[in-house]
C-alpha cells in the first residue's frame, strides 16, 4: 500500500557508530517503499553549514538520501534545534526539499501538521530566548562567515553546556505545553499532529473545541530506529 514514513532526532554523527548502522539499514531496507520521506529535524548531532557537506560523515548521509532518488522516495526535512543551519546547498546534495515549521500536508486525505515540537516546549522559556537568537538571520548569516573550525567549536561548547542545563531542569518543563499544543491544532483547524524533539515517541489523544485531534511523538534513534508509518488507514510505529 502507498505510504509516507516520518522520522526525527536521529543525532547522527561520526561518533555514534550504532545510529549511523541504523540509518543504513533503514535508508536501504525500509525508505525505497515509501512514497515519501519526511525528516523532522535534528538528523545530525549538530550542523555547522552546508560547507560542511565534504566532511566524510556528512558526505555519506548526503549519498544515502541521493540514493532514494532511482526509487522515487521523494525526502522532505524541517529544520530541528540542532541542525538549523541546514541550507539549500545541503537540501540539493540530498535531492531533497527544505519545509518550514510548521508545514500543513494532506496526507492521505488527513490533513497533517509537521512540527519539530521545540516551539511547543513554551514552558522552556530559556531554551525559547536562546532559540529565537539562533534563528534570528542577522546572527546566523554573521556566524557563518566565521571559520568552519570556529564554529564546530562554538557548537560543542554550547552542546556541553545545554547538557549541563539539562541536569536542572524537569521533565516536564523540556515537555510540550498543552496550551501550546492546542493553540497549533486549533490555527490548522484541527488536524492530526506529528512532531518530535522530546523523545518521549507516543500516540496522544486531544479534545480541542469538542474536536478530537491526534498527536503523534517520534522517537529518537540509538542502535534501534523507529519510523512512524502513514497510509490510508492509519499511523503505527514501526521499529528497525
Amino acid at each position: 500500500m502507498p505510504h509516507t514514513l516520518f522520522i526525527s532526532d536521529l543525532h547522527l554523527s561520526a561518533d555514534h557508530s550504532d545510529s549511523m548502522a541504523a540509518f543504513r539499514r533503514f535508508i536501504r531496507e525500509f525508505a525505497p517503499h515509501a512514497e515519501q520521506l519526511y525528516i523532522l529535524g535534528d538528523l545530525f548531532e549538530y550542523w555547522a553549514g552546508d560547507d560542511d557537506c565534504a566532511d566524510p560523515f556528512h558526505a555519506e548521509v548526503i549519498a544515502l538520501l541521493r540514493g532514494l532518488v532511482p526509487h522515487q522516495t521523494r525526502v522532505f526535512i524541517l529544520h530541528g534545534n540542532r541542525d538549523l543551519l541546514m541550507g539549500e546547498a545541503f537540501a540539493s546534495a540530498c535531492q531533497a526539499t527544505l519545509i518550514g515549521e510548521p508545514t500543513l500536508i494532506d496526507l492521505y486525505g488527513t490533513p497533517t501538521v509537521l512540527s519539530h515540537g521545540d516551539t511547543l516546549c513554551t514552558d522552556d522559556v530559556e531554551y525559547l530566548a536562546f532559540r529565537k537568537q539562533v534563528h534570528d538571520p542577522v546572527f546566523q548569516k554573521d556566524f557563518l562567515v566565521q571559520p568552519l573550525a570556529d564554529r564546530k567549536a562554538y557548537i560543542r561548547q554550547l552542546r556541553s553546556r545545554s547538557a549541563a542545563e539539562k541536569q536542572h531542569k524537569s521533565m516536564d518543563i523540556m515537555d510540550v505545553n498543552q496550551t501550546a499544543v492546542a493553540d497549533l491544532l486549533r490555527a490548522y483547524h484541527y488536524p492530526r499532529l506529528i512532531h518530535g524533539h522530546t523523545h518521549r515517541p507516543n500516540r496522544h489523544e486531544h479534545v480541542v473545541d469538542g474536536k478530537l485531534c491526534v498527536r503523534w511523538v517520534l522517537g529518537d534513534w540509538g542502535a534501534e530506529g523507529n519510523a512512524l508509518r502513514c497510509d490510508a488507514n492509519g499511523c503505527a510505529v514501526v521499529k528497525f
